[in-house]
């Protein structure tokens, strides 16, 4: 081996070793959930990132649906959701959104307590218990701290596929390949876990849990017949997901 190709391979691994040094050093518990986890953010930069990110994301749903009633319900249900649950003991600032957009059925949150349901998903929810199934499952995703999360792998896969790029011709292509597939598992198994504990929330608050399950038919219809498959996916077949959530209704009776 040339030594200019020996230089490229110490180069990539020691890129390599850095990231997986950033990423493991970032080891924490959650405190809510009691899962050891990789974040490096704290919360108040958790609620900055999301605040900044917040009049993108309503900008590219329309806006807040201009409906005072309706946007008042969805406040009512988040907020009695935050009480009477462990996110009633977070510092996060809790918001929560109905955007304009008729089109995309869609929720979502972002770190530090921004949640958000569009016009399109409001509309086809048919009782306050599902609404408090959609807006559980998003609180979920905040209290276990799934963006901050998906940051740090972002962050460990970058540095893993330069170093792959450096050292190997074509290796940058083979490592990403890698990653988006581990990726793509830790988003189903977030997915599954937001389910839990909006299941937990909504049964705390003295909501219907089985309505969840009225959520993922929406869900499934909405996908229609050629849905993609959950191995290529970042979310768990909605079949998949009806079977978990009456696992953690069974649990938390």
């Amino acid at each position: 081996m040339k030594r200019g190709g020996k230089i490229r391979i110490f180069i990539g691994l020691a890129i390599v070793l850095f990231a997986l040094y950033q990423y493991y050093s970032s080891a924490t518990t959650n405190e809510f959930t009691g899962e050891k986890q990789y974040v490096d953010l704290t919360t108040e930069e958790e609620i900055a990132l999301g605040l900044q990110a917040k009049p993108s994301m309503m900008q590219q749903h329309g806006g807040l649906l201009q409906d005072i009633e309706a946007q008042a319900l969805v406040d009512q249900v988040g907020a009695r959701l935050i009480q009477s649950s462990i996110a009633s003991d977070t510092d996060y600032n809790w918001e929560f959104h109905l955007l304009a957009d008729s089109q995309t059925i869609n929720a979502f949150a972002l770190p530090g307590g921004q949640c958000f349901i569009t016009a399109a998903m409001y509309n086809q929810l048919e009782n306050v218990d599902q609404l408090a199934g959609v807006m559980g499952h998003e609180i979920g995703h905040v209290i276990a701290r799934h963006s901050a999360e998906r940051l740090e792998q972002q962050k460990l896969s970058q540095g893993l596929v330069t170093g792959a790029s450096v050292a190997v011709e074509g290796g940058g292509q083979m490592a990403a390949a890698v990653t988006q597939m581990v990726n793509m598992k830790y988003g189903r198994e977030d997915e599954l876990q937001s389910d839990d504990l909006g299941v937990k929330m909504m049964m705390d608050a003295g909501f219907d849990p089985y309505e969840m399950v009225g959520v993922m038919e929406i869900l499934k219809a909405a996908g229609g017949p050629n849905r993609t498959p959950e191995f290529q996916s970042t979310h768990p077949d909605p079949d998949n997901r009806i079977e978990k959530i009456k696992e953690s209704i069974r649990k938390y009776q």
